[in-house]
């Protein structure tokens, strides 16, 4: 088994749209179930398959987060110069932090037009892609 995508339901398909292509997504494709819903499925350059799903449901009013969802990390190459795209693009993200001290990954954080938080991550050199059981060895 292996996981497909993460689905987040946007209030405003347009606005979620144009935020999550200003961060680096591409639209993969659309879906309209026939209820007046919409489904957008989404995925960066290079990945080889859909990693995001907007789902439109205007019938179920507007998205309230919550505390159930926490955040959706997304690994970068270069954080810094990912975070000065984004602020030109519009968008709004934190500082560059480093929460495992000067050796450790950097982050960032900002958050998308329905509350949903976004972790930007750049590994430090050497780090395998993504996380792996050494990380918690």
């Amino acid at each position: 088994m292996k996981t497909l995508f993460t689905a987040y339901r946007v209030t405003d398909l347009d606005r979620s749209l144009a935020f999550y292509t200003a961060l680096g997504y591409a639209e993969l494709g659309r879906v309209a179930p026939g209820d007046g819903s919409r489904l957008v499925l989404l995925k960066f350059p290079g990945e080889p398959a859909a990693s995001l799903e907007l789902v439109h449901r205007p019938a179920d009013g507007s998205v309230d987060v919550g505390s159930g969802v926490d955040h959706l990390a997304i690994q970068v190459d270069d954080l810094v110069a990912t975070v000065e795209r984004l602020t030109e693009a519009g968008l709004a993200p934190g500082p560059v932090e480093h929460p495992g001290g000067p050796q450790g990954p950097k982050t960032s954080w900002l958050t998308a037009p329905d509350g949903y938080r976004i972790e930007l991550v750049q590994w430090p050199p050497g780090h395998a892609d993504g996380l792996t059981e050494e990380d918690f060895a």
